[in-house]
């Protein structure tokens, strides 16, 4: 395909899974049932976190956290006392487990209390390229206080060649301006077109079937050369894409 049947293709892709029931079976649900902001980034934030394995099993986790946070993750976050952490303790999903879970909880706290939120080290680390450099500034800040080394694992960095999947695809949900009422776009401090495609082994695939990605890891570097490749699509919403490719690979084996 030439770059303009390829972008036609994939528009029409787009068209098609970035729609309101792509909520019905994505882990993007779970924010999608609240209405106040940090209740919504706080859940994606989480949901996130957790979203590598099978989906079904992902949302009920979720759904968990959820209910261990009653229902109201931004007020349990600024107000739990010790005892409240304690029936976190059980949780886990695959490893992540309670005491990452309390620990999250307690950075979250941090982020709240002394950075002013989630959005604001975004915003405030984000340059004119990308939002590597911020993912990186926001794991520092996160774990600046006392912390389990093991927990660390749980945010990626992408100046250490991770391709940070799961932030993206949280930092996608809250600053990309949907039309289709999929993803939030809450965020308006921050440009959609320094979003970067949460690269996984779906999209990995059909990105590389579709001569959008050489490189054959899923790593910092691919996904470099993938944005590249989905800007000269579209260069204010790359990220749309991300429906086209995921789609592509999940729902019909491209």
């Amino acid at each position: 395909m030439n770059k303009k049947d390829l972008k036609e293709f994939l528009d029409t892709k787009v068209d098609q899974y970035n729609h309101p029931r792509f909520i019905d079976s994505d882990p993007i649900q779970i924010p999608h049932r609240f209405s106040k902001k940090e209740d919504i980034e706080i859940s994606a934030f989480l949901t996130a976190t957790i979203a590598w394995g099978n989906r079904k099993s992902i949302i009920n986790n979720a759904n968990k956290m959820m209910e261990l946070l009653d229902q109201a993750p931004h007020d349990f976050i600024m107000n739990h006392h010790q005892r409240d952490l304690e029936k976190l303790s059980p949780f886990v999903h695959r490893t992540f487990n309670g005491n990452d879970f309390i620990q999250f909880v307690e950075s979250l706290h941090h982020i709240y209390k002394e950075h002013n939120g989630l959005e604001a080290i975004f915003s405030k680390h984000s340059n004119n390229k990308n939002l590597q450099v911020a993912i990186h500034q926001f794991k520092k800040n996160f774990f600046e206080i006392e912390h389990l080394e093991r927990t660390k694992k749980h945010v990626s960095d992408p100046l250490k060649n991770s391709a940070a999947k799961r932030i993206n695809m949280f930092l996608r949900w809250m600053v990309r301006k949907d039309q289709n009422g999929v993803d939030f776009g809450i965020w308006k401090s921050i440009s959609p077109a320094l979003l970067s495609c949460p690269l996984d082994v779906h999209s990995g695939n059909v990105a590389r079937k579709l001569k959008l990605l050489k490189r054959k890891q899923n790593d910092g570097k691919a996904l470099l050369e993938l944005d590249t490749s989905l800007r000269k699509l579209d260069s204010t919403d790359p990220v749309k894409y991300d429906f086209a490719l995921f789609g592509l690979g999940v729902f019909e084996s491209f």
